[in-house]
């Protein structure tokens, strides 16, 4: 033993490369690697065996047992605004969050046919070799007004943003602090980037700043990552409170904003606007196309280093992918200019959501702890009585989804409200006597 591992040794490493593929290939011919393959479980290669399918299949197989329409991938025929349609048939839409009712507007729309005519469908190529439009960097001007940031870059995707804008800046040497309801593609960031992650209370300020008297000098980068407005519970992140603790602890704040921009604040332009903070306070915006925006993509507002270095280093950003379309661009770029002409859209979504609670409230319904931004939960703590009821308020021609476990804990199981601008007074109120009406008669 002691002479072959002397031999070993003084092979080169070419050899050993040649030694490790003769002796792969004297099992396979031996019958070693076929008789050891009888004992690979079928959930290692068969889709149909992987855990991810066996809950689709559970999640299907309750809908039959409980005589339940399947509520997910509903095909609609048309704009998803206030109102859309489904199957034939006309709905009031919650389940949509076009927030302005700028998808659809004709100024948006206009503006990306003008763009498909002038640039066609693709740009075609990453932004850093040929891919880049002037609609592009007009654009980006936009979104870093709207933030009061220097600079700021669009990208084709909201998910992917925080992915690649994480990964890229942040590493094993760094600590990223989350709040525990923070969106999945965050999370899925702070992975890739391969930093120790740590989560604190929802918006439990305290406990953020005790992980950081503990864990701050340990690392060197720190990011403290918060949203703007929640996704799933439609509150607001104390942002005063968490730039006062990132100062003293010298780390770094991100907000994600796609629930926010376009929604609050005097001018709708975002949680900066709604406390009256100026956005240089924060290192990093994040935020999302396809909301507000009437688009798709996502971007990130900051200071001009910030920018550059991820148009220029960032693998998922910018770098290797291709820029966002021309028609993309400009619908967003339309809508940008509407937001800052008309601020009443957001006052009136604003609005309407208030009096959706203050209605709610009267039915006794459990809103907390939305506070009247674009995003209002019903909370049933019941995925079987979300089902029912989301199913009889089809019937009643509102159209809104179940949001279940494991996006939420079974206790925090709901309906999820998007209150668009769009949406009427009578409409509002005809959906929450219909709720309270209809969750009445299913409690028995």
């Amino acid at each position: 033993m002691e002479k072959e591992t002397s031999q070993l040794a003084d092979m080169s490493a070419e050899e050993k490369r040649l030694l490790l593929r003769r002796m792969l290939s004297n099992k396979i011919e031996g019958g070693e690697d076929s008789e050891n393959s009888n004992d690979i479980p079928e959930e290692f290669y068969n889709f149909e065996k992987f855990s991810g399918h066996r809950m689709i299949m559970e999640h299907k197989e309750t809908f039959r047992a409980l005589a339940l329409n399947n509520p997910y991938f509903s095909v609609h025929e048309g704009v998803s605004d206030h109102n859309t349609h489904i199957g034939g048939k006309d709905y009031i839409n919650y389940s949509g969050y076009n927030y302005l009712g700028l998808s659809g507007h004709p100024e948006v729309s206009a503006a990306a046919k003008a763009a498909i005519d002038r640039y066609g469908t693709s740009v075609s190529a990453s932004r850093i070799v040929s891919g880049e439009i002037s609609l592009h960097q007009e654009l980006e001007k936009a979104l870093a007004e709207i933030h009061g940031t220097e600079s700021a870059v669009a990208l084709v995707s909201g998910y992917s943003t925080n992915v690649a804008v994480i990964g890229h800046l942040f590493g094993p040497n760094d600590l990223l602090l989350h709040d525990s309801l923070i969106h999945n593609s965050v999370v899925t960031g702070c992975l890739l980037s391969g930093a120790r992650r740590m989560m604190f209370p929802h918006n439990d300020w305290q406990a953020l700043d005790d992980l950081l008297k503990e864990n701050r000098r340990h690392h060197q980068r720190v990011l403290i990552i918060i949203e703007g407005v929640y996704s799933m519970d439609g509150d607001i992140a104390d942002l005063p409170r968490c730039i006062e603790i990132k100062n003293r602890h010298k780390c770094l704040l991100m907000v994600d904003e796609a629930h926010a921009a376009g929604v609050i604040g005097p001018r709708g332009f975002g949680t900066h606007d709604h406390f009256g903070v100026d956005g240089s306070e924060v290192d990093i915006w994040m935020g999302t196309l396809s909301k507000a925006f009437a688009s798709c993509g996502g971007y990130i507002c900051g200071t001009h280093a910030l920018i550059d270095n991820l148009k220029f280093n960032a693998p998922g950003a910018v770098l290797f992918s291709v820029g966002i379309s021309p028609a993309n661009t400009a619908a967003a770029l339309a809508a940008a200019v509407i937001i800052k002409r008309e601020p009443e859209r957001a006052e009136r979504l604003r609005a309407r959501s208030q009096l959706f609670l203050h209605r709610a409230k009267l039915r006794g319904l459990n809103t907390e702890p939305a506070c009247g931004t674009g995003v209002i939960p019903i909370i049933l703590g019941n995925s079987i009585l979300c089902l029912r009821l989301g199913e009889k308020l089809l019937e009643a021609g509102i159209n809104v989804h179940p949001i279940l476990y494991p996006a939420v804990p079974e206790s925090a199981s709901r309906l999820r409200f998007f209150i668009t601008c769009n949406l009427t007074e009578e409409e509002v109120v005809y959906t929450v006597d219909t709720i309270a009406d209809a969750l009445q008669l299913l409690n028995g």
